[in-house]
């Protein structure tokens, strides 16, 4: 298509009619998308349904850590006991504290 041809309206109303346009045919290889990875998992024994709750309930089991270790004075303070030491730990070791008096 040679743009250069068309007038100032012509490129206006072309213009306009692109994002519809680019919705409907986004919409129309979605679809024909999860149709393919339909297909692929029933050849394999499966519903995609199923395989997506699956992953859900995977994704959603590890989410939570439980506290592992929490200030004496302040409940409001916690750690799970990974990653980096808070400072409010690093405190109380400074102090002479045992992270054993901290546990929950």
């Amino acid at each position: 298509m040679d743009l250069s041809t068309l007038s100032v309206s012509q490129l206006r109303e072309l213009q306009q009619q692109i994002p519809a346009e680019l919705k409907k045919r986004e919409a129309k290889e979605k679809t024909e998308a999860l149709n393919k990875l339909r297909d692929m998992a029933k050849t394999l024994g499966y519903s995609l349904e199923e395989l997506l709750a699956k992953e859900a309930t995977s994704k959603a089991a590890g989410a939570k850590v439980r506290v592992k270790y929490r200030h004496p004075e302040n409940a409001a303070l916690e750690w799970t006991g990974r990653g980096r030491k808070p400072k409010w730990v690093e405190a109380w070791l400074a102090n002479g504290g045992n992270l054993d008096n901290l546990l929950v």
